[in-house]
């Protein structure tokens, strides 16, 4: 089976956005062909241009479908592909529920991704949604599948963390690790501010090294005791699952499926958007590290089947379902 993966190509740290990669990689491993386009050209107008551009590419190259990540990439691979080739889109988040403000409010502006995605159903063959509560916005039910992002276990494994051979609890700072961007509204960074700010009586250190390459995040998970995570609104954050393959202690606001991930791996907590509940959830993650060290979170990724291999296997199945694909493709 060949595979085009569309997807957005603007970003000036990466062509490919490394998850989108990591799942296309994955389904090389189980001998689907995947090549990769990335739309360069931003907003709305950059990807209808796009969508003309793909609509030559596939006159002299020959897919068995296009898989395109977030809706705007949609509709590039939809007008790229007419009716000869059938399109399987993935909804990641932001562009069906929107992007959030600081009050925890959708951004008005945002609201045209999230008609988009109503608008683009009937043009798709089938929709994966990373959760459940993306998948609300499919009305097209009998399309739509839900599928989270899998996790590379070889990648995100538990190593030894420098901080346990250099000194002991007793002569190091607890390490609090923010992945996310601090600017961007729907990341909440403020909460993990005024989180902090009440636990004067703990010596901290707050590690936010976003921008980060992927490749160094295994490296900041092994090295935290603690992960924390305070957005208003996600699907199903990567960096969750990536933090749980590592075993790594974890506060979150309880977005997306979150709670699902975590389950009952003690060492895990969700907490509400109030800052004296987030810091006390912070201090008991900070304990279960000072007295476990690290959490059985790799085995409950395991367990609920989110490693890269099982989730590249569940996506294929979607590609192979002949109702939904191969009826227009043969």
């Amino acid at each position: 089976m060949k595979v085009l993966f569309v997807c957005s190509g603007n970003s000036k740290a990466f062509d490919i956005t490394p998850f989108i990669k990591e799942q296309g990689e994955s389904l090389r491993e189980e001998g689907v062909d995947v090549d990769y386009y990335p739309v360069k050209g931003k907003g709305l107008w950059g990807y209808i241009k796009a969508g003309f551009r793909l609509r030559k590419l596939l006159k002299e190259r020959c897919y068995d479908l296009i898989h395109a990540h977030f809706t705007y990439s949609g509709w590039s691979a939809v007008i790229g592909a007419g009716r000869r080739i059938p399109v399987v889109l993935s909804l990641m988040g932001t562009d069906a529920n929107g992007e959030y403000k600081a009050n925890g409010k959708p951004a008005f502006s945002s609201r045209i991704s999230s008609f988009l995605t109503w608008l683009i159903q009937p043009f798709v063959k089938a929709i994966i949604s990373k959760s459940p509560n993306i998948e609300s916005s499919v009305y097209l039910k009998q399309k739509s599948f839900i599928i989270p992002n899998g996790v590379n276990l070889q990648k995100f494994k538990p190593a030894p963390r420098a901080t346990d051979t250099e000194n002991t609890w007793q002569h190091r700072k607890a390490k609090i690790l923010f992945l996310g961007n601090k600017n961007k509204p729907g990341k909440n960074f403020p909460l993990v501010q005024a989180a902090i700010e009440r636990l004067g009586d703990i010596d901290i250190e707050l590690v936010c090294p976003y921008p980060v390459a992927h490749h160094d995040i295994p490296r900041y998970l092994n090295e935290a005791d603690v992960l924390v995570f305070p957005s208003f609104v996600e699907g199903s954050p990567n960096v969750i699952k990536e933090a749980m393959a590592c075993n790594c202690p974890i506060v979150s606001t309880d977005v997306g499926d979150v709670r699902w991930v975590i389950g009952q791996t003690a060492g895990c907590y969700i907490a509400s958007f109030d800052p004296e509940d987030f810091a006390t959830k912070i201090r008991m993650a900070i304990q279960f590290s000072r007295e476990h060290g690290r959490t059985n979170g790799r085995q409950q990724i395991i367990n609920l089947g989110l490693d890269a291999e099982t989730v590249a296997k569940r996506i294929m199945a979607v590609y192979n379902q002949p109702h939904l694909i191969y009826e227009e493709a043969i």
